[in-house]
């Protein structure tokens, strides 16, 4: 049988039958797991970025599986969300129903991928199964503080109308819809992710994954190590902290900066400025933070009208409100240093405010700004003379002996609001009573059940408070009249965990054993986009973080090796979208092609990690060499079953042959370790060569090493092309399965060869080829190359400059 889909079918439904890929929990001790980043059934269909993220992470598990491990691979669906609900608002059709018929879509179209997935432990997180699990989880973290719910500025979508974390904020856009995110007030629920900041940013050290997403981490986290300063108000009652990782300027401050939403905005406010100040909060609270701490914005504020007292020398400095400033960091306050930053010093001029320079740097404030670095000296007050750092650590020293600094460890990571004001989504467990006030939902009542029959247009609130019959509850602890609470749960919160409920998917007793759980867990080897690095993978060590401190498991990180594929553009070198007409489906390359030559393409035709723009050009290029495999068993197979004269002793083309095999079995072998799938494809590739080559050159033939050959060929070829290498495994009369197999082992004494060919050229032109020993001296290969007839030609009548020798590749001779 030619291969094609066909094959693929009678495959996949043999695998089926034989349950060949079943995870077998006894095993554990030998346990791998291996997981895609959750999928999401927004599309009906699977599109190529799909494909690229499971094809070539199923073959790398295939390889796994060979290599003696018992490979955990599930698969699941992220099904609630915005999308779904989006979709459903546009056509009328329920988000339940259109997100379970794209499932059951894909669920088709993975299975016809032919991956190893074990469909035993699929999650589905829009199901009652799962997100009572969720649910559970966050009435855990309330308990413990982690989860609560305050009143704050939050990001607005006005188009998906509802609230955006920071990390769903792109350039001051929606990352759903691209519409412009405002500032809206706003009691919203929180995890408190920031009681973490230092240990998420410890951890990454220790973590296989990316460094550039390291760095995204550790970016977003973005730890401050300075003081907290005390400042009281001139004529008032009232101080104000600020933060600042640069005290030694300290006697530089000539003004201070309080964002416009802070609260002691309108206690020092004067009279003469208050119609000022309120016009300049609302044209801010227009903004999105993006906006406000662009570089490139000119910098506005307004005078308040107060004074602030300088810490150390008692003068009156002006408090200003301003843009750049945010209550959401540090204290939302700042001293302002023109003569040594940035921001300060463009504001300072704009409204001819004081510039007070005070350590001694580079340059002159008329010439160039003199921001200057740590290790330069104080040139202003009693700390004189002493370095930057010396003397910032003494004036908080004094300052803190009078109770009016401290140091301080300052984060740029915020807590992460999780509560949405739309209807698809798990509920949030919790009902609001008049007199107990915020009262957890009991355990014995999860999960809180999301209503069918609501109305899920947006209004700004979410759909689920027009609910009588689901907002209307009794209040479990006095049994009067209460209500529920009618937000959901941002998505991110159900994948933020689904890891740990895959191996023990069935669980209707808790979310997950502890025992079998601390088993299998961390995963082995995660993969997907990049576009995850501060969001979901954020919260899923926080979510894994506070779980194990409250008891429920063991380990420290949910991920140890991390692998980002890169994205398949459309052809026109543009993200796909399907407003772009550029989206690319498998389904007519894998109907006209079969899934293995399309897997096989995707990972042939591009740098893993880095993707590119679709061109469909070399898929029939990995046609024919698929065809090249079988007709090249085809004909060995004539030959074992015709042997004619053999021999059993190695010779020279028997050595020949056993180095490629050695050298492609550990090209390979280290090559997709690596998730470098196109130069481990092209090591197959040299392999087939060779033994086309053995074939068609050497007459008496060693078959028992020959076969030895082809079988790892086989192998090697199997987590690649599976459906096609169980066909040409059947083919040779070997026993079922390929995948039952043992992965070849190279041996590093084949590779080490007695003679090599090297090019010789003649001032950078190849002019022949020649064997050398593969132990010879440069000296030796000179002298070899130097006496060779051919090459003498082409030096005769020349003078010889000078002999280049490349060991084990060339000897360039220049002439003149």
């Amino acid at each position: 049988m030619a291969y094609s889909v066909d094959v693929d079918r009678k495959w996949q439904k043999r695998w089926e039958e034989t349950k060949l890929y079943k995870f077998n929990p006894e095993n554990v001790d030998k346990k791998l797991y291996c997981l895609e980043m959750f999928s999401y059934p927004s599309g009906a269909k699977l599109h190529v970025g799909h494909w690229y993220n499971y094809g070539p992470t199923d073959s790398w598990a295939r390889m796994k599986r060979m290599q003696g491990y018992e490979v955990f691979h599930p698969m699941g669906f992220d099904a609630f969300g915005l999308p779904a609900e989006n979709y459903a608002i546009k056509t009328g059709i329920h988000p339940y129903d259109s997100t379970m018929e794209n499932i059951r879509t894909m669920e088709k179209q993975l299975r016809e991928m032919g991956a190893t997935f074990d469909w035993d432990y699929e999650v589905i997180t829009c199901l009652p199964e799962y997100y009572k699990w969720t649910q559970w989880i966050f009435l855990k973290l309330f308990e413990v503080g982690l989860a609560y719910r305050k009143k704050a500025p939050v990001n607005w979508c006005p188009s998906c109308q509802t609230v955006l974390a920071n990390e769903q904020v792109i350039d001051g856009k929606c990352e759903r819809c691209g519409t412009e995110v405002t500032k809206k007030d706003l009691t919203q629920w929180f995890f408190k992710i920031t009681a973490y900041a230092e240990e998420l940013l410890e951890k990454l050290d220790e973590l296989d994954w990316p460094e550039k997403t390291k760095i995204m981490q550790r970016n977003w986290i973005g730890k401050s190590d300075g003081a907290e300063i005390e400042f009281k108000v001139d004529g008032k009652d009232l101080t104000f902290k600020v933060f600042t990782t640069r005290a030694d300027t300290l006697y530089g401050a000539t003004y201070v900066v309080i964002a416009p939403e802070h609260e002691i905005v309108d206690l020092i406010t004067t009279e003469e400025y208050k119609q000022a100040v309120e016009e300049y909060k609302e044209y801010a609270r227009k903004q999105s933070e993006i906006e406000r701490l662009s570089t490139e914005k000119e910098k506005t504020g307004v005078f308040t009208g107060a004074y602030a007292i300088h810490p150390l020398t008692g003068e009156k400095l002006p408090i200003w409100i301003a843009d750049y400033v945010l209550a959401t960091y540090g204290t939302g306050c700042v001293m302002a240093v023109p003569a040594h930053d940035e921001r300060d010093y463009e504001f300072a001029t704009k409204y001819n405010l004081p510039i007070k320079r005070v350590i001694k740097g580079i340059g002159d404030i008329d010439d160039s700004l003199p921001f200057v670095e740590f290790g330069k000296l104080v040139d202003s007050g009693e700390f004189t003379g002493l370095k930057s750092e010396e003397a910032r650590i003494k004036i908080v020293e004094k300052l803190k002996q009078e109770g009016r600094a401290e140091f301080k460890v300052n984060y740029r990571l915020r807590d992460w609001l999780v509560s949405r004001q739309r209807y698809w989504g798990a509920p949030i467990p919790v009902i609001h009573c008049e007199r107990c006030g915020i009262v957890p939902v009991p355990e014995e009542d999860l999960p809180v059940l999301l209503p069918y029959d609501v109305e899920f247009a947006p209004t700004g609130e979410s759909p689920l408070k027009k609910h009588e019959g689901f907002m209307n509850v009794t209040c479990p602890k006095c049994g009067g009249k209460a209500l529920r609470d009618p937000d959901t749960l941002d998505t991110f919160v159900d994948s933020s965990w689904y890891f740990l409920r895959y191996p023990d998917n069935k669980n209707d007793k808790e979310p997950f054993n502890k025992e079998w759980i601390n088993k299998m867990l961390p995963v082995d080897k995660y993969v997907g986009g990049a576009e995850h690095a501060t969001m979901h993978l954020l919260y899923a060590r926080f979510v894994t973080k506070a779980l194990r401190d409250l008891g429920y498991l063991d380990f420290d990180e949910p991920f140890k090796s991390l692998v980002h594929q890169g994205t398949i553009l459309g052809p026109d070198g543009s993200r796909m979208s399907k407003s772009k007409g550029n989206v690319i489906s498998p389904d007519e390359y894998i109907k006209e092609y079969g899934s293995d030559v399309f897997r096989l393409y995707l990972m042939f035709g591009f740098a893993y990690s880095e993707g590119g723009p679709w061109n469909d050009d070399g898929i029939k290029a990995i046609s024919r060499f698929v065809n090249r495999v079988e007709r090249f068993i085809d004909k060995f197979i004539e030959t074992r079953n015709n042997p004619g004269k053999t021999k059993d002793e190695m010779g020279k083309d028997e050595n020949e042959l056993n180095y490629v095999r050695h050298y492609a079995i550990k090209g390979v072998t280290e090559d997709a370790e690596r998730f470098q799938f196109n130069t481990a494809i092209a090591r197959i590739m040299e392999l087939v060569n060779a033994l086309y080559k053995y074939e068609t050159d050497v007459e008496v033939k060693n078959i028992k090493f020959y076969e030895e050959v082809v079988t790892d060929l086989i192998r090697l070829l199997a987590p690649f092309a599976p459906h096609f290498s169980e066909e040409m495994w059947e083919k040779l009369g070997y026993e079922y399965s390929v995948f039952n197999q043992i992965w070849p082992k190279w041996d590093e004494k084949a590779l080490q060869r007695d003679v090599v060919e090297i090019a010789v050229q003649v001032n950078g032109k190849v002019r022949g080829r020649l064997e050398v020993p593969s132990n010879a001296t440069d000296e030796e290969v000179q002298r070899i190359a130097l006496s060779d007839d051919k090459i003498k030609s082409y030096l005769d009548g020349k003078e010889i400059k000078k002999v280049i020798v490349v060991k084990g590749r060339l000897v360039n001779i220049v002439v003149k």
